[in-house]
């Protein structure tokens, strides 16, 4: 964490990823190796990805499908409100 704030930033969220990503490869026991020729992502990426936590979006999606995670990417970002309430503030039926 940043020695300035007790929140995480950035930087910490990617290597908590990394990590998260390395232990479920190797409880999965797939070498960086597999996991490069399964994923067509490239080795080097992964092991980049693994000590920093730096990965391109498509090719941390592309590990997370080979790993059978994809779906824990699909409430990130995801609204809080109900999409229904959104829609009606900006819907042109609405009457004033």
């Amino acid at each position: 964490m940043n020695e300035y704030t007790i929140n995480k930033i950035p930087s910490d969220v990617l290597k908590d990823i990394a990590q998260k990503h390395r232990y479920i490869r190797k409880q999965l026991k797939l070498s960086q190796v597999e996991l490069s020729q399964r994923s067509g992502v490239s080795l080097g990426s992964i092991k980049r990805f693994e000590s920093t936590g730096k990965i391109a979006l498509e090719a941390l999606l592309k590990l997370v499908f080979v790993l059978g995670r994809l779906e824990d990417f699909e409430t990130v970002l995801k609204p809080k409100d109900s999409l229904i309430h959104i829609e009606k503030l900006f819907s042109n039926k609405t009457k004033i």
